[in-house]
């Protein structure tokens, strides 16, 4: 029999509904309304239901990690955000050699034939050395088409995007082949100057990597990444809004610089969601205290240990509408990268489901119409 749900708000891409009802079957949404179911009384009632959320920037959680060839481990990672409202993960990697990063993919797209993981990411080897943040100096690499063609076909279809400094040597070698092959090409991590930024994407740069973060700050006269980035109108804006890599007041000036185009995301390693301690990010130690991940050698910013229902607290709290934070971690990104089944309360979408309370804290989790 199919599952009614209702809750005394529904967040759907037209509108609020307050109260309303969603009824699933089998692992699709197959009806929604406003008010009151008029046939029945439903299963399960909550405070707030919203779209899964869509998490396209994560290394990892639960202890574990994406950069990995074990597919238990990945496993336990995506596991993690499933249970905290992240119903579709795209697994990020980092820098790591060619071969190395070939095989972790290899591994990570066993789990995107399962359903497990919604995608792949690429972030580096193709970065900056300046603007390096957490990633492994040894394994930032220069720009060929055929490392490009030797990891697209490692992922065997399922990698979806890549983050590219423009300006290395070799840069636009990478971003023509990324486009050829249709994979989404990111800028980030990235030391270019703004007409360098600008030839990217006019080359088919289409996201941010988390803007500010990794990349030159932003400079009246000379606006680089970031201003390039957030003005244009064809780019996705990634945020991490876990109240250490950006303060409020410029989580509201990009999502209000960037409406509709702002997609959150957790950068999230495999410290989230653990204790303090030390963990592994790549190649590269992290030591992670008071919840916040830094290179134990250098101090950088080591991605976070938040949660993507953390960031739309917080982009919420910044002074951003609900609806908008709560677009900001499904719509937005699943339009993104493509995911289009999914990030959307629409009848004939995914039944990924999130239920929220008045904290706006996940309380329980639906992934293709079970509950987890």
């Amino acid at each position: 029999m199919d599952t009614l749900l209702a809750a005394d708000r529904i967040f759907t891409p037209e509108e609020i509904l307050e109260p309303g009802w969603v009824e699933v079957a089998g692992t699709t949404v197959k009806a929604i309304g406003s008010g009151h179911h008029p046939h029945r009384e439903p299963d399960w009632h909550t405070t707030t239901l919203a779209p899964g959320l869509v998490d396209t920037h994560v290394h990892g959680g639960g202890g574990a990690s994406f950069s990995t060839t074990s597919g238990d481990e990945a496993a336990l990672a995506a596991m993690a955000h499933q249970r905290a409202g992240s119903t579709s993960v795209i697994a990020s990697l980092v820098s790591a050699p060619i071969p190395v990063l070939a095989d972790q993919l290899a591994c990570l797209a066993d789990l995107c034939d399962d359903g497990i993981l919604a995608g792949l990411h690429l972030e580096g080897p193709w970065l900056s050395p300046t603007h390096r943040g957490a990633h492994d100096l040894r394994h930032l690499a220069r720009g060929n088409a055929a490392a490009v063609d030797r990891l697209v076909e490692a992922a065997r279809g399922h990698l979806r995007m890549a983050t590219v400094a423009p300006e290395i040597l070799g840069g636009f070698e990478v971003i023509k082949a990324l486009v050829d092959a249709d994979v989404l090409v990111a800028v980030g991590h990235t030391a270019a100057d703004t007409a360098t930024t600008e030839e990217a994407v006019e080359a088919g740069a289409r996201i941010a990597t988390h803007l500010f973060n990794g990349m030159p700050p932003l400079h009246h006269r000379f606006p680089g990444p970031v201003g390039v980035l957030l003005a244009n109108p064809s780019v996705t804006v990634e945020l991490i809004a876990d109240g250490v890599h950006l303060a409020p007041a410029t989580l509201a000036l990009a999502a209000r610089a960037a409406a509709g185009r702002v997609s959150l995301v957790s950068d999230a390693m495999s410290g989230c969601g653990q204790p303090d301690g030390r963990y592994v990010l790549g190649s590269t130690p992290v030591t992670v205290v008071d919840g916040v991940a830094r290179v134990t050698s250098s101090g950088a910013l080591a991605g976070g240990t938040r949660t993507l229902a953390h960031g739309i607290r917080t982009l919420y709290a910044a002074g951003v509408p609900l609806a908008d934070a709560i677009t900001a971690a499904t719509a937005t990104p699943a339009r993104a990268l493509g995911l289009w089944r999914r990030g959307r309360l629409v009848v004939g979408a995914n039944a990924d489901l999130v239920a929220l309370d008045d904290d706006l804290a996940v309380t329980r989790v639906m992934v293709n119409g079970t509950w987890r």
